[in-house]
């Protein structure tokens, strides 16, 4: 086997190729983007998604629930993830005849199964936590290339949230010298980076506006029975009618209310949020479709609430990504309520709207290697900017 550059042979190198691999809130499988970066610039040069087995999925949503969960299992899929995260970047550069060995780094962000960024208390000091499996040194072992690995816990260290973690990533891609844009995440939770035209890394304002695709995603599993997992371009909810009283009293939740810096989470809007709102939809009669109707423009709403409160003006471009891009009507929906903003997707720009995150995160493993800070501590309420990530170097 050749032998691999030491990690500061790949710090000194000009030009780097780096996969960026990651999991959702949505956990849905695995995507992947082998991405080449200078200090200047960076060219997505694949792209692709893994699909987790319904097993897997399944198992990993049961991680994500405290009551269903347990060490056995987190010890056992943290490994078992690695293995997968490996396969779908081999599959990847098999699939896009891209060698293996022509990548110098493999940035993964894992597989989150909790997120407390408002902290739980141990007698007088406020604990903050998070934890992404998918163990690194499995995926650096089976792929031979250096992987840098778990971002989120350097920013909570510096006292942020540990989220969101891509407003960098988005100020690299999107930033421009006239206009104000807004990059919009709709993925499990949707997220925004506000770039203001002619801006620095300092000026970006960035939070979770709150969910995206995860209730609708458990909506269409109840309602469906488990047949349907999504709702595919938005066409069931495209069928129904928005259910206004059930929509306003959903829009009291309290997290909207809360000023940035903000994450949310399954602890905010998943299965158990997501069964209370079906149940309360039976015994109000609320018809299934209409149901979904209204929970897709929740989504919408929120997003377009959270500029009004708490950006500085409506951005002159929204640009999606994430699953939510592809929801017809929610995207739709999110028109109406920003009627003054040209909308645009990624894939404008030369990036898949699934793909963005996985780039962004190959941006971050690129920052790291370099010695250069990852986080906005605005977006994250951070006390200062840290280099993030764990780096496992291969021989």
């Amino acid at each position: 086997m050749t032998q691999r550059k030491t990690i500061a042979e790949l710090a000194r190198q000009k030009l780097l190729r780096v996969a960026g691999l990651m999991s959702g809130t949505s956990a849905d499988g695995v995507d992947v983007a082998i991405v080449d970066i200078t200090s200047r610039s960076q060219q997505v040069i694949a792209f692709g998604m893994m699909p987790y087995p319904p097993a897997i999925r399944d198992a990993i949503l049961r991680l994500c629930d405290p009551a269903t969960s347990s060490v056995v299992n987190i010890c056992h899929y943290n490994f078992l993830l690695g293995h997968l995260f490996a396969d779908a970047l081999i599959e990847q550069c098999r699939k896009s005849k891209i060698a293996l060995n022509s990548i110098d780094l493999i940035g993964s962000h894992g597989q989150t199964i909790y997120h407390n960024p408002s902290g739980t208390r141990y007698g007088k000091k406020l604990v903050r936590s998070t934890l992404q499996i998918a163990e690194p040194s499995i995926i650096a072992q089976r792929t031979g290339i250096t992987t840098i690995a778990d971002f989120r816990p350097a920013d909570i260290a510096a006292g942020g949230q540990g989220a969101p973690l891509v407003p960098f990533a988005d100020f690299r891609l999107f930033a421009h010298p006239r206009l104000n844009r807004a990059i919009q995440n709709i993925g499990g939770i949707a997220n925004v980076s506000y770039l203001p035209a002619a801006s620095t890394s300092e000026d970006i304002i960035a939070f979770d506006t709150g969910p995206g695709n995860m209730i609708l995603d458990g909506l269409m599993t109840l309602i469906t029975h488990g047949k349907q997992i999504y709702d595919r371009n938005g066409t069931m909810a495209a069928k129904g009618t928005v259910h206004r009283p059930l929509l306003t009293a959903m829009l009291r939740h309290p997290f909207f209310h809360r000023r940035p810096p903000k994450t949310a989470g399954r602890e905010n809007f998943g299965a158990t949020y997501t069964q209370k709102l079906y149940c309360t939809a039976i015994a109000k009669k609320i018809h299934p479709v209409d149901l979904l109707t209204t929970a897709t423009a929740f989504t919408a709403v929120s997003i377009a609430n959270a500029y009004r409160r708490f950006l500085p003006t409506i951005p002159d471009q929204i640009i999606l990504c994430g699953g939510g891009a592809q929801n017809n009507t929610l995207v739709n929906l999110l028109k109406q309520q920003l009627q003054t903003a040209e909308f645009f997707t990624t894939l404008a720009f030369g990036i898949d709207s699934d793909a963005k995150e996985a780039v962004s995160f190959s941006i971050l493993a690129w920052c790291t290697l370099k010695g250069f800070a990852g986080n906005v501590p605005a977006a994250t309420g951070a006390a200062k900017s840290a280099i993030l990530g764990k780096i496992v170097p291969i021989l």
